[in-house]
């Protein structure tokens, strides 16, 4: 079903989604999810992200900006409109699709949401799991919002791509906590204390970023800023 795959994915960057890819749902399923039949009987789990403007990020200096949020939010927006269409869409296809919302926190204390969108992601083939924990894209780095549509659609899989961090320690020096700890894995972290001391980055979002005016989420940017595929545009 290459044709179709393709056909499926023009039309979700015919509607300015930034990238698209297709993950096999077998490996996906070793995450844990919520609930805990979220796979079901799906097959595919199509990744979208849309990108955020370089320059948003080229005005953090050592905290997020109102700016950042408020793009933030519209990010997140854009995607579960986009998520909602492709499912609209693969249904009328005849295929059940669920779309998974972009930033919903369903374990306030474990700060999970229904499914990892980043472990999506990045079997889809989208990027790779940095340091910061975060997925990197070659097009454009850290600075990427992701949603998942799950769907019983015969989509052709992407594979992984090469990690491609290497010695780089740009977003560990960068940590305003000290939370990154700098350690490269080749394809990803089996947990996230693995690469982040992750209550140090939590505590400094939730407990200081969230609370500053015109910011409302637990947000920083400063690592995303720093990496070198963050900066470029293309």
């Amino acid at each position: 079903m290459k044709g179709y795959t393709e056909q499926i994915k023009g039309k979700i960057l015919g509607w300015d989604a930034g990238l698209v890819g297709v993950a096999d749902v077998e490996p996906l399923r070793e995450l844990e999810v919520n609930p805990p039949d979220l796979l079901g009987g799906f097959t595919r789990a199509v990744s979208i992200a849309v990108q955020i403007p370089v320059s948003i990020f080229e005005a953090i200096s050592d905290k997020p900006t109102p700016i950042y949020s408020a793009m933030y939010e519209t990010a997140n927006n854009t995607l579960d409109k986009l998520a909602f269409q492709t499912a609209v869409a693969l249904e009328k296809d005849g295929f059940c699709s669920l779309p998974i919302p972009a930033s919903q926190v369903l374990d306030r204390e474990d700060w999970s949401a229904a499914i990892s969108h980043k472990a999506v992601a990045r079997m889809a083939g989208l990027g790779w799991q940095g340091k910061n924990l975060l997925l990197i894209t070659p097009e454009y780095g850290s600075r990427v919002r992701l949603a998942t549509v799950l769907t019983e659609a015969p989509l052709v899989a992407d594979v992984p791509v090469e990690n491609r961090c290497g010695e780089c320690m740009l977003c560990r020096d960068a940590c305003p906590v000290g939370a990154i700890k700098g350690i490269n894995t080749e394809d990803h972290y089996k947990s996230r204390e693995d690469a982040l001391y992750f209550n140090k980055c939590v505590e400094k979002l939730t407990g200081e970023f969230a609370k500053l005016p015109d910011i409302g989420f637990p947000i920083c940017g400063i690592c995303i800023k720093v990496c070198p595929f963050s900066r470029k545009i293309i």
